[in-house]
């Protein structure tokens, strides 16, 4: 006899029983069931915190049950989920995890793996509750979205002049991530638009230098970034139109690196710094008042992306192919 799950209507049946106190075979002896399938209904769906048969919650329990039979685990084993859990909670992204797992641990698994296995921990893929005996782990994803989805297609913004030289006039070697020494600065807003950060990030090695900035007036910013690139390579740096980067001329004149414009609205232009602050945000989510943060937490969040793998580095850190890269040139 092929064998039928328990409905709905025979859970609210049992539920009535169990109030009356009958004994598990009188119990199956009414739902014309064998006694081994209740006590096994019972043992599955026995809330602690209810202390109580609740047959509502039973019966979505077993329903979700019966539409994952037969799958397996999103990622491998044990050792494959430990390894990537416990890098997400370090700030590494699922395609970094994914590049160094290979050579770590000689496992052979997607980012995309890693993202379904980090929803899948949420009844429909980020639109419902947190799985019994799982954990959230979209918090330690960069962008942090609660469910995924489609990309849209972006607007076309109107194109301006930039208050400077024009990126069009930017030596193609930038473009191709040739050389170290082609830097791209923002600046990181704190909260109440009060003074930030200011970040420079090498073009080819992703190396980021992270500053505090006084206040955010052009000389400020002009003052850090001739501060922390008087002693590194520079050929060229790349700013938005911010006010605060109208002193490029005298950034010039410091540190001898030509300077030039990205195209208003055209942030992907600049796309390094961009991902760059994305990165950052991890640590320093919008709203973060930099002016109680002290310089050393700054410094770490620096040390950390500088020490975090790369895909287009061969999964090497920013800070070993910057260094290597600086001593060939010496």
């Amino acid at each position: 006899m092929k064998y039928q799950h328990l409905t709905i209507e025979e859970r609210e049946l049992l539920q009535l029983l169990r109030w009356e106190r009958k004994s598990i075979r009188s119990i199956a002896r009414a739902l014309h069931r064998s006694p081994s399938s209740i006590s096994r209904e019972l043992k599955r769906n026995y809330p602690l915190k209810l202390k109580t048969y609740a047959p509502r919650l039973a019966h979505e329990r077993a329903l979700v049950k019966r539409k994952s039979r037969g799958r397996s685990e999103r990622l491998k084993n044990n050792v494959v989920r430990e390894y990537v859990t416990d890098h997400l909670k370090k700030g590494w992204s699922p395609e970094q995890i994914a590049g160094t797992i290979r050579i770590e641990l000689n496992e052979k698994i997607s980012y995309e793996t890693i993202y379904q296995y980090v929803y899948a921990q949420i009844h429909r893929d980020g639109y419902g509750l947190l799985r019994l005996g799982h954990e959230d782990l979209r918090q330690y994803l960069k962008r942090r979205h609660k469910r995924r989805g489609q990309r849209g297609n972006r607007s076309v913004q109107r194109v301006l002049r930039p208050k400077g030289p024009s990126i069009e006039d930017r030596p193609l070697i930038v473009e191709k991530r040739l050389r170290i020494g082609d830097w791209e600065s923002d600046s990181i807003a704190s909260k109440d638009n009060a003074s930030g950060l200011n970040s420079l990030v090498d073009r080819k090695t992703g190396l980021v230098l992270l500053t505090k900035v006084a206040d955010k007036t052009a000389m400020a910013t002009t003052r850090v970034i001739a501060q922390r690139l008087f002693k590194m390579p520079r050929h060229t740096i790349t700013f938005d139109n911010g006010p605060e980067n109208q002193n490029w001329q005298e950034i010039k004149y410091l540190i001898g690196s030509n300077c030039f414009f990205a195209h208003p609205y055209h942030s992907w232009e600049r796309g390094t710094n961009e991902n760059t602050n994305g990165l950052v945000r991890w640590y320093f989510p919008k709203g973060t008042d930099f002016r109680t943060i002290p310089k050393e937490a700054i410094k770490a969040v620096e040390y950390a992306l500088n020490t975090r793998p790369r895909k287009r580095l061969n999964w090497k850190t920013p800070v070993e192919v910057f260094n290597q890269g600086v001593a060939l040139q010496g």
